[in-house]
């Protein structure tokens, strides 16, 4: 029998993050995931990048996984929003002492949390390990691995992504729908720098996002793309040659980057929401895409996971501090609470995004470059939307703010 303070499950990136955080201050976790580590390690298994926002990396830095990082990540100084390829739009700029946040590969960001996690002191990792039966009661979690293996904990955390099994034998519900769009991911080089810009220019056919990343070797400029096309469309996208897709892509972008050429595999995933009713219940906590799953449109997704995972440490370490057991409902009760309007603001923002520049029609468009130039003009109101971005907006955890707990 294997004993901890708190058992998660999940080995991806928030669980990881959540353990990190865990053991920054002493509490001791097992992570439990049925993946072989070594299989993430390259872009065949993962090809994709995700933008970190700057109070992300600051947890990150204050629980010692910045460290770790293969590469640096790309900065993120500027992001610009405009309503297709027409004149103005909306301008977003980094403050002078921190960018908005970094690009970094997926390949990455698993190796720098799995080196931190393996350098932790209170971490047991169980890779390529299952839970079997799971039991939650009064007094505790108990769980025995398919091998055989029993564990124990006052406290079980789910980090297990969207198709969460131990979320549905909760019988936690869900409101989730699919969206008519999927998404097309990959890396290509262009011939002008990008100057720390990010773009996201919104067609009626769904955005297309141009983010920042690092040089290649050979000094050539590259961006991470995000494109949101018609799910019936998806198919044909893929089939096309990379000279066909760049030259779409150069298109799309407006031919301001110069000339463009692909230098990643494409890969394509469809589009969906969800979003718990609850995330708790009796000894067990969701976080991250076990809790919920949202639209691509603003790249808050990860960094809504590393939220939940800052939330949920400073709650269980200020509770291990007054003496309590982990699993206590206040303490569950407490980070339902915390989590809960933000995570459902931060969803109802996303999807509403994705439907308003999914209107077609002129007047539609006209509307929305007028509002944007507004927002653009208003101090308060901009400064609140880039505070959104940057992932500093709300009641922050300690870690988000870059403090110890």
């Amino acid at each position: 029998m294997t004993r901890a303070d708190v058992i998660i499950l999940g080995g991806g990136l928030v669980g990881l993050a959540l353990a990190a955080a865990l053991d920054s201050s002493g509490i001791w976790s097992i992570v439990v995931d049925p993946a072989d580590p070594d299989l993430r390690k390259d872009a065949r298994f993962d090809g994709r990048t995700s933008a970190i926002s700057s109070s992300s990396m600051r947890m990150f830095q204050a629980t010692g996984v910045a460290n770790h990082f293969p590469e640096p990540g790309s900065p993120i100084r500027q992001i610009q929003v405009a309503d297709g390829l027409a004149p103005g739009g909306l301008t977003f700029e980094a403050e002078p002492d921190e960018p908005l946040g970094h690009m970094h590969e997926n390949r990455h960001l698993r190796a720098a949390l799995r080196a931190r996690a393996e350098a932790g002191h209170s971490i047991n990792l169980l890779w390529q390990s299952q839970a079997g039966a799971i039991e939650r009661g009064e007094h505790g979690v108990a769980i025995r691995l398919q091998d055989g293996r029993e564990l124990q904990a006052p406290l079980l955390v789910v980090a297990e992504g969207r198709n969460s099994p131990t979320r549905e034998a909760a019988g936690i519900r869900l409101a989730r729908w699919q969206y008519d769009h999927a998404a097309i991911v990959s890396t290509l080089a262009h011939e002008l720098p990008h100057d720390d810009v990010a773009y996201e220019i919104f067609f009626p056919s769904g955005p297309f996002a141009l983010l920042p990343m690092s040089d290649l070797a050979d000094g050539g400029h590259r961006s991470a793309i995000v494109w949101s096309v018609p799910r019936t469309d998806a198919a044909g996208w893929m089939s096309l040659s990379d000279a066909d897709f760049a030259a779409e892509a150069r298109v799309a972008m407006g031919g301001f980057l110069g000339a463009v050429r692909m230098v990643a595999p494409r890969s394509t995933y469809p589009l969906g929401f969800h979003h718990a009713a609850q995330i708790t219940a009796e000894r067990l906590a969701l976080v991250g895409d076990a809790a919920h799953a949202l639209h691509p449109i603003a790249g808050q997704g990860v960094n809504v996971g590393f939220r939940d995972a800052a939330a949920l440490a400073e709650v269980l370490v200020d509770g291990a501090r007054l003496g309590l057991d982990l699993g206590d409902a206040q303490l569950l009760a407490r980070y339902q609470r915390w989590r809960s309007l933000d995570t459902l603001s931060v969803a109802l923002a996303t999807d509403s995004l994705t439907r308003l520049y999914g209107i077609p029609g002129r007047t539609a468009s006209a509307v929305r470059r007028f509002g944007m130039g507004l927002v653009d003009r208003l101090g308060p109101l901009k400064d609140k939307l880039n505070g959104e971005a940057r992932g500093t907006s709300g009641d922050l955890p300690l870690l988000l703010r870059g403090l110890p707990i």
